[in-house]
C-alpha cells in the first residue's frame, strides 16, 4: 500500500510581455540577484492576492481583509433600511467590541479632528463575508441598546455590543481562509496555519528593466491648434520574461483547517490548483493587458517533502539560437526535474504529470495531460482516494 499524500507540488512556466505585475515603492520592477545575474521578480504576496481572487470566485465565497470592519458593518446595515448616524453608531461600536486597539479616522484635510464611530483597528482582521453578517444582525439583536449609547469618540470608549460575540464572529473562517491561513493575534484561537505556501515568481534568464517614456495629448489644444507639445508627460518601468512560478499545498495542513470533510478538501484543493494556474496580478492591466496563459505546468503528488525546481535556474537559461526563452527554460526545468528525483528517489511521488504547448515530450516530467483539468483530476485522484491524505 502507498504512503498517504501529504504535499501537491504545482510548478508553472510563464511568459509574460511587456508589463510590470509588481511594483515597489518607487513605482520600479520588483527585480532579484540570482545566479549573480538580474531577475525580474513578482512577490509571493502580490501573485497570492491574484490567486486568492480567482480561487474566491471558483468556490463562490469570499474573504475580507480590513481595518475598517465597522464601516463594512455600517453599510450593511444602511442597505437594510437603518438611518445613516445610528448605522454608523453601531459599525463604530461593533469594531470597539473587537478587542483590537483602535483609532478613530480623521477628517480629510485635518489631521487633528477625528470622526465619530469611524474606527479603525490598528490591525487587519480577515474574515468570511458572512462574519459582516452575523455583525450585522448582532446590532439588530441589540438596536435598543445602540439607540440610547454613546458614539464611539475616542480609543477608551468601551462598546455596548457583547465582546464575546463580536470576537466569535471574527474567529468565524471559510474555504479561503482554512486555505490561505489568518494571522491575527489580537485575538485568541483566531490565527489559523496556512495550507499553501506560495513562491516569489522570478525570470528564469536575465532581465533589463526598461524605462518607457509617454505623453498624453491634450484634445482641446489640440483641436484648437494653438500651442504645441503635450497637456501631460511622464515615465514608467517594465520588463518582460519567462517566469518560474511554484507553489506547494500541504493536505494534513489543510485537514486539520477543515476536519473531516472529503469533498471539502476536494473542491478546495482543486479550485486552488485551478487558480494558481489561471491567475494574474492585474497591476497596469489597462496599459499592457499582458494576459497569457502559462506554457508549462507540472504537477506533482508527493508523501515525503515539498521540492522546488528554482535551482533549475540559478545558472539563468540563454535564449534559444531563434531567440526566445520559454522553450530553453522547459527544457531545462524537465532535465532539472529527472536529476533531482532520481537523487531523492521515486518512491514519494504518488503521481506526477505536465500539460503544455510543448510539443516534445519531457519525460523528467512525469506523464503527459492533454489539458490543465485533466492534469488537475489526475492529481486529485492520487491526493485525496481514501485516506490519503490520513
Amino acid at each position: 500500500m502507498s504512503a498517504p499524500a501529504r504535499f501537491i507540488d504545482i510548478h508553472v512556466l510563464q511568459s509574460v510581455p511587456f508589463a510590470n505585475l509588481n511594483r515597489d515603492d518607487t513605482n520600479s520592477v520588483k527585480t532579484v540577484q540570482y545566479g549573480n545575474t538580474l531577475r525580474t521578480r513578482v512577490s509571493s504576496q502580490c501573485w497570492k492576492r491574484a490567486i486568492r481572487n480567482v480561487f474566491e470566485d471558483h468556490i463562490g465565497d469570499a474573504a475580507l481583509r480590513t481595518r475598517r470592519i465597522g464601516e463594512r458593518v455600517t453599510r450593511e446595515l444602511e442597505h437594510r433600511g437603518w438611518p445613516t448616524e445610528l448605522a454608523q453608531r453601531a459599525g463604530g461600536h461593533a469594531a470597539a467590541a473587537s478587542g483590537i486597539k483602535f483609532e478613530l479616522a480623521k477628517t480629510p484635510g485635518d489631521t487633528k479632528q477625528t470622526v465619530p464611530n469611524k474606527v479603525v483597528t490598528n490591525a487587519m482582521v480577515y474574515v468570511p463575508e458572512a462574519a459582516v453578517i452575523e455583525l450585522a444582525d448582532l446590532a439588530e439583536q441589540h438596536r435598543d441598546v445602540l439607540e440610547q449609547a454613546n458614539d464611539i469618540k475616542k480609543p477608551s470608549d468601551k462598546s455596548v455590543l457583547p465582546a464575546s460575540k463580536v470576537e466569535a464572529a471574527l474567529r468565524s473562517r471559510n474555504g479561503v481562509i482554512n486555505l490561505f491561513g489568518r494571522m491575527l493575534a489580537e485575538i485568541d484561537d483566531a490565527g489559523v496555519d496556512g495550507a499553501v505556501q506560495v513562491a516569489h515568481a522570478l525570470t528564469t534568464h536575465e532581465t533589463d528593466v526598461e524605462l518607457d517614456y509617454f505623453s498624453a495629448v491634450d484634445d482641446v489644444t489640440a483641436l484648437w491648434n494653438d500651442a504645441t507639445g503635450s497637456g501631460h508627460m511622464g515615465h514608467a518601468e517594465f520588463s518582460a520574461g519567462t517566469f518560474y512560478r511554484y507553489a506547494t499545498l500541504d493536505l494534513r495542513d489543510l485537514m486539520a483547517n477543515i476536519g473531516d470533510e472529503p469533498a471539502a478538501a476536494r473542491e478546495l484543493t482543486a479550485a486552488f490548483l485551478a487558480s494558481f494556474i489561471t491567475s494574474l496580478p492585474q497591476a497596469k492591466k489597462n496599459s499592457t493587458a499582458p494576459h497569457t496563459i502559462p506554457d508549462l505546468v507540472h504537477v506533482s503528488v508527493r508523501t515525503d517533502r515539498p521540492l522546488s525546481y528554482a535551482a533549475a535556474f540559478e545558472k539563468p537559461v540563454q535564449a534559444s539560437p531563434q531567440g526566445g526563452f520559454a522553450d530553453v527554460s522547459r527544457t531545462q526545468l524537465a532535465a532539472y526535474a529527472q536529476a533531482a528525483n532520481t537523487l531523492l528517489g521515486t518512491r514519494a511521488i504518488l503521481t506526477s504529470g505536465w500539460a503544455s504547448l510543448e510539443t516534445k515530450d519531457l519525460t523528467g516530467l512525469g506523464e503527459r495531460r492533454d489539458s490543465f483539468d485533466d492534469l488537475i483530476a489526475t492529481a486529485l485522484q492520487a491526493a485525496l482516494t481514501t485516506g490519503a491524505a490520513a
